[in-house]
């Protein structure tokens, strides 16, 4: 069951907050904040499309992994990095400078020095001058014909909500007893024989049961 239109509208509107905060956790990585809340209102969008109030939970649970998908799609489609148009005349103006600074004082200016040239924070200018550096590859070796690969373990915080949003409606759809058994045993950290107690079931029974659930929540959360 959708949204009637009236409804669509009104939860549209009223949701541009969660849109600012979910845009809000990508600030500064080079994508300007513009990109990324025109993304956001695209998930916001098919949030409120594809939300079915009859399921019975709140719609900010459904839309912010959504929002967050669309705004990660920036960085997916545009490489590693997207640079924001904004940013990259920033960029420019900065090598500039630096260039200019350079014959001018016959070194290398620092970045207090091209920062005060350019009217900005040091923080700012050394991330203007990160900007227009040559992207450098992960997985190319010395010899270029090399490839090595490295694995570098990132913690994001937003994907972890985003994870964590996604589980809890996978099992708040479960059928009762197969959400009594998960909670029993994930989130009350029941054995599978106590489990088997608590329902009236064998640990045979749990065990199988438990099994083809998680099979059918990973599938979901694919």
């Amino acid at each position: 069951m959708v949204l009637r239109k009236e409804n669509r509208e009104e939860i549209i509107n009223s949701n541009y907050g969660l849109v600012h905060a979910c845009a809000n956790k990508f600030r500064g990585r080079g994508v300007d904040y513009d990109d990324l809340f025109q993304a956001g209102c695209i998930g916001l969008i098919k949030a409120a499309d594809n939300f079915d109030e009859t399921r019975g939970f709140a719609f900010s649970t459904y839309a912010v992994p959504v929002i967050l998908g669309e705004i990660k799609r920036i960085f997916r489609d545009g490489g590693p990095v997207k640079i924001g148009r904004t940013l990259k005349e920033k960029a420019r103006n900065a090598m500039k400078v630096k260039e200019e600074l350079s014959v001018k004082l016959q070194r290398e200016p620092t970045v207090n020095e091209l920062a005060k040239a350019l009217g900005v924070e040091a923080a700012e200018a050394a991330e203007l001058i990160t900007v227009s550096m040559p992207t450098v590859s992960l997985t190319m070796g010395e010899d270029e014909s090399e490839s090595h690969q490295f694995d570098i373990p990132i913690n994001s915080h937003e994907e972890e909500i985003s994870d964590r949003l996604a589980l809890y409606d996978v099992i708040r759809n479960l059928e009762d007893e197969d959400r009594e058994l998960i909670e029993l045993r994930y989130f009350k950290g029941l054995t599978q024989v106590k489990t088997a107690e608590k329902m009236g079931l064998s640990q045979v029974q749990v065990s199988r049961r438990e099994k083809v659930i998680l099979t059918k929540m990973r599938k979901k959360m694919v």
